[in-house]
């Protein structure tokens, strides 16, 4: 067989490789003939390349012929369906590797307490800051954050919006500190009332561009900073520092005088 590696390698099984690649070769044909035409030394019964051409059908890349004919034949599809398979297996490992980040996050911490030391964790680029936000998702309380709300809707407004989905779905709360502006005000209206608080920060200039988000929760500080040039991560996992920001945080709560969303 001259192919079956390379197909494997797409995904499908070695069975299916090979089946696949003599079905092709000899065009219509019912299972009899594919097992057949099967070189020596692959032992595939018949039995078995038949439950194989149903998986194929299954996959796109094979098709049962018209019932006109006593016994059934298969007829090969075009193999630029197995670009098809190639993407649904991206996209099944990009969603597990999603699902994992929220577990990656407590096996972080249980290491992080087995050890008896604080941990700095730094990430980069866009797939970065997802696993810096999803982290968040396993604080067993409330999260206190600072936000520059202009720098997320210009560079992460998707993975924003993905990750306040998530957070609602877990009924995980967040209070946060924003400058108060148009835009924030717009941009505070999609987020439930009941799950997320926000406090406005009034100012007397210009809203300075901090580019920066701040989360505080649990045992954990996390900055994700967000620029032209970079976009950068950092988890610290330490009881003392979580600590100290709470209680500024707190402070700074009570202290401003603005609106609450």
């Amino acid at each position: 067989m001259e192919y079956t590696k390379e197909i494997t390698d797409t995904g499908l099984s070695r069975e299916q490789a090979i089946v696949y690649e003599v079905l092709l070769k000899l065009g219509e044909s019912p299972a009899s003939a594919i097992a057949k035409a099967i070189p020596s030394g692959t032992v595939l019964s018949r039995p078995l390349v038949y439950k194989v051409l149903e998986e194929l059908i299954e996959l796109g890349l094979a098709q049962k012929a018209d019932g006109k004919k006593k016994v059934t034949h298969f007829i090969p599809k075009h193999p630029a369906t197995i670009t098809t398979i190639i993407n649904k297996q991206k996209e099944k490992v990009e969603q597990t590797k999603k699902q994992f980040l929220t577990t990656s996050g407590k096996l972080s911490s249980l290491f992080n307490l087995s050890v008896g030391k604080p941990g700095v964790q730094f990430y980069e680029g866009e797939d970065g800051v997802w696993e810096v936000l999803m982290d968040s998702l396993t604080a067993s309380e409330e999260i206190f954050s600072y936000a520059d709300l202009e720098a997320i809707e210009k560079y992460i407004p998707a993975l924003n919006a993905e990750y306040s989905t998530l957070r609602e779905e877990k009924n995980v709360k967040k209070r946060g500190l924003v400058i108060d502006s148009p835009l924030a005000r717009k941009f505070l209206k999609s987020y439930d009332g009941n799950i997320t608080h926000t406090k406005l920060i009034n100012t007397n200039d210009t809203s300075p561009s901090f580019h920066t988000i701040m989360q505080i929760y649990d045992n954990k500080v996390s900055y994700i900073t967000l620029t032209d040039e970079y976009l950068i991560g950092i988890i610290i996992t330490d009881q003392h520092i979580a600590d100290t920001h709470k209680y500024l945080f707190e402070s700074l709560w009570g202290l401003s005088s603005g609106d609450v969303i």
